[in-house]
């Protein structure tokens, strides 16, 4: 403890009273402790004890804090009336510290604090003082409490919470504006003195800042204070005790107080003129340069909007703002041309987003600056005259047609040729090629719309003077349809007629209706006519069974004409149904139906179609069924082994040639070569019957037998051919052993429709002399050509 200090502890000791005053300890002053004389007690031995008034009794005692002598400081001395001083009392202490920090003389009963005391650690002490009979060991006096309070001194400084504060204000602020409150403690009694009355002052910091004494709240002391030309400032503040005056103590803390920015700054560009170079060849949406106006705020004060506000590319450029770099970046907007421009100038304008209205007087927050762009020349690829064709073509033109042709030009000042390829990998057939000079592209290989409707091809344009600079175009062709697809069939169709079928009798083949339709059948084409497709039915010759009723809805319904068919008889007929389109030029195709006999059931279920099927009784079970077909299947393998061992014994044909007639198939259907053609077949022979010859043997193989051979009956010559194939036909199904055995006869006919005779020379054998044909010109127009070329005599016949 210093000088100081002590000196002042005197000076209290010395004029407040004295804490250890006996007389104000053992002044007898009446109180709720006090007792009645008369009170009885009862005793442990049976006796009763009378209370007697209470003799002694005390208030508070008082104690220096911070006590710095070398003996126990001396509190106060308990004493009873009933103390004769002989030694007889005994004092006992009890309570807080008793024993150790408070001590008591039990014969005297002074007390003593054993070592100094601090108020601030507590405040008070309650304890509790008896006397007793030290004989006895019996009170004399009823226990009672009594409070020892600590005296403060000024032995603290006052002490800030924190030993550095941070605060802030906007920077510009009036005089006054109030930055924060410090506020320090002081662990002294606030209610004793003035050891905790604390007073601030300002040690660093002026003329910026001030300080209030009372309340510790720091304010601005200078106005106009700039961020931009200073930004951080340290004050020290001080908090003295004892009201400030002199002796009193003190601490002392620190204030860093940053000024805070606002928009009082507008954005300005360091340049006027700003000049910038882009190429021709940059396409849109590239950067040309940026340009940045400087501000001296910062944060949200300092971003800056840019626009083009003015000159001769506001449409050819835009200029958009980096929210990172507060920058304003221009780019292209439109494609540029050098050939065409070389310069253009901008006027930009950068303006502050966030303007504080206290400070418009400061002047407008936004600045301008001019930018100029020079557009530098390069070597340009070609350009197409159009982003893209389209060519349409017809699917049966010649090989080798032009089909359309692509432009290209070089936009360069110095025009170089250019040399048009097609790009294969877009026409791997190689159907198409280009003329490398002038761009015409044309057919290398037929066309097929049904094969494909579109080709996709690339066409590439480079400059001859400088192959590297290329442009690609596509080229669209569309292949237009021309009917030269005849209609088919859309299905399969497996078709079946009952037994017991009427003539034009419908049936639909289910369960749900009593009538049956022979078959519906329907065609498809590849071709797309423009106006939808649309097909005829009709039968290629007039037939006795079946007839065809044409729906006019590319459908077509397959009738009976007569009652009943016997499958044992003819258990399947073919039916040739003609199909024909309404486009130009007509299409048609014949299509053959496979009609089976089958046996059906009262609802016009198809049961069996097989003629062995009747044959089987009624009623045998699945099982013999199986053992029936088994052994069937058994007897003609056997048969097959039999007849192959017989054939092994035969001899050998005559005739070894590699074309065997025997897998041939024969074909009647040579419609000859015309008058030259003298090796053609005769037509005559199947107009006069009676030519034929008679019937010879096979010679390929030796037969078994000798068979008679059979003359058919001669026809009349106007007997038609058509029946004259049907009588050959019948004769054929009805002699299995005609030859060739295993060879295929076909007899085609077309018909007899023709209003007009023949002009083919194939009976020119059986006719004599010249023959005219002024009968032409009564045909009408379209034979007018022919009348001319073979009429009146100007042309001689033909042998």
């Amino acid at each position: 403890m210093t000088v100081y200090q002590l000196l002042r502890l005197s000076l209290l000791w010395v004029c407040l009273p004295h804490p250890c005053s006996p007389e104000i300890t053992f002044k007898r002053t009446p109180g709720p402790q006090q007792r009645l004389l008369g009170a009885s007690i009862p005793r442990s031995d049976g006796k009763i004890l009378h209370r007697q008034k209470r003799g002694w009794m005390w208030n508070q005692f008082f104690l220096l804090e911070e006590y710095t002598g070398s003996d126990y400081q001396y509190v106060g001395k308990l004493h009873s009336d009933q103390d004769k001083g002989d030694g007889s009392l005994k004092y006992i202490l009890s309570g807080d510290g008793a024993g150790t920090l408070f001590i008591i003389d039990e014969k005297t009963g002074d007390i003593h604090a054993t070592r100094r005391i601090d108020r601030e650690e507590k405040a008070f002490y309650t304890l509790r003082a008896q006397a007793i009979n030290r004989r006895t060991l019996r009170p004399v006096e009823p226990e009672s409490e009594f409070v020892i309070k600590i005296h403060d001194i000024n032995d603290n400084e006052p002490t800030f919470p924190e030993e550095i504060y941070t605060a802030s204000v906007p920077e510009m602020s009036v005089v006054g504006t109030s930055v924060v409150q410090v506020t320090a403690t002081d662990a002294d009694d606030p209610s004793y003195g003035n050891s905790a009355r604390v007073i601030y002052s300002i040690l660093q910091g002026q003329p910026y800042f001030s300080v209030e004494p009372e309340t510790g709240i720091i304010r601005t002391a200078l106005p106009n204070m700039n961020r931009e030309n200073r930004e951080q400032y340290q004050v020290v503040i001080q908090a003295k005790d004892m009201g400030g005056q002199m002796g009193g103590l003190s601490g002392t803390t620190t204030v860093n107080i940053t000024l805070t920015d606002v928009n009082d700054n507008p954005p300005r560009f360091p340049q006027n003129t700003i000049h910038l170079r882009v190429l021709e060849s940059s396409p849109v949406g590239t950067a040309v340069g940026s340009v940045k106006a400087t501000d001296a705020d910062i944060g949200k004060n300092a971003e800056v909007e840019y626009r083009i506000i003015d000159g001769d590319g506001t449409d050819m450029f835009d200029i958009i703002t980096e929210k990172e770099t507060q920058e304003g970046i221009i780019t292209v907007k439109k494609p540029l041309d050098y050939e065409s421009r070389r310069l253009y100038t901008l006027k930009i304008e950068a303006e502050n987003t966030h303007v504080d209205p206290r400070f418009y007087y400061l002047g407008p927050f936004k600045d301008t600056t001019i930018v100029k762009i020079s557009i530098e020349d390069v070597d340009e690829p070609p350009v197409f005259s159009r982003s893209s064709y389209l060519f349409e073509v017809h699917e049966d033109i010649d090989v080798g047609t032009i089909i359309g042709t692509v432009m290209a030009r070089d936009p360069d000042s110095t025009s170089s040729p250019i040399r048009f390829s097609l790009d294969r990998h877009t026409d791997l057939d190689r159907i198409f090629n280009i003329h490398s000079g002038n761009g015409s592209l044309y057919t290398s290989k037929p066309l097929d719309r049904e094969l494909s409707q579109w080709h996709n091809l690339t066409v590439i344009a480079a400059e001859i003077n400088n192959p590297k600079e290329t442009t690609r175009v596509a080229v669209f062709v569309r292949i237009l349809d021309v009917n030269d697809n005849a209609p088919q069939f859309a299905v399969f169709y497996d078709t079946f007629v009952c037994e017991n079928a009427r003539p034009g009798q419908v049936s639909t083949q289910t369960t749900e209706s009593m009538s049956y339709l022979i078959q519906t059948i329907s065609a498809v084409d590849k071709d797309d006519p423009l106006g939808g497709q649309k097909f005829f039915f009709s039968l290629a010759a007039v037939n006795p069974n079946f007839t065809v009723q044409d729906n006019e809805d590319n459908t077509a319904r397959i009738l009976t004409r007569k009652n009943g068919f016997n499958r044992h008889e003819i258990s399947t007929y073919l039916l040739p149904v003609v199909i024909s389109d309404n486009d130009y030029p007509i299409q048609s195709s014949t299509g053959t139906l496979t009609i089976r006999v089958c046996a059906c059931d009262s609802q016009g279920n198809m049961q069996s179609c097989s003629a062995e099927a009747l044959l089987l009784p009624a009623g045998l079970s699945t099982g013999a069924l199986i053992a029936i077909l088994l052994c069937i299947i058994i007897l003609l393998v056997i048969a097959v082994l039999f007849a192959a061992l017989r054939r092994q014994r035969k001899k050998e044909p005559l005739i070894l040639s590699k074309e065997d007639i025997r897998d041939n198939i024969v074909s009647y259907n040579d419609e000859g070569g015309g008058e030259e053609d003298t090796q053609a077949f005769d037509i005559g022979t199947l107009r006069n019957p009676a030519a034929v010859e008679e019937k010879k043997l096979r010679r390929d193989i030796i037969p078994d037998t000798l068979l008679v051979p059979r003359r058919t009956p001669t026809a009349p010559d106007t007997t038609d051919v058509r029946d004259f194939i049907h009588e050959r036909l019948q004769e054929h199904d009805r002699d299995p052993g005609a030859p060739p055995y295993d060879s295929l006869a076909t007899y085609a006919y077309e018909g007899g429709d023709s209003v007009a005779g023949s002009l083919s020379s194939l009976e020119s054998a059986t006719t004599d002399g010249e023959q005219s044909y002024d009968y032409l010109r009564d045909w009408g127009p379209r034979f007018s050509t022919l009348a001319d070329m073979y009429g009146g005599g100007d042309s001689e016949p033909e042998a």
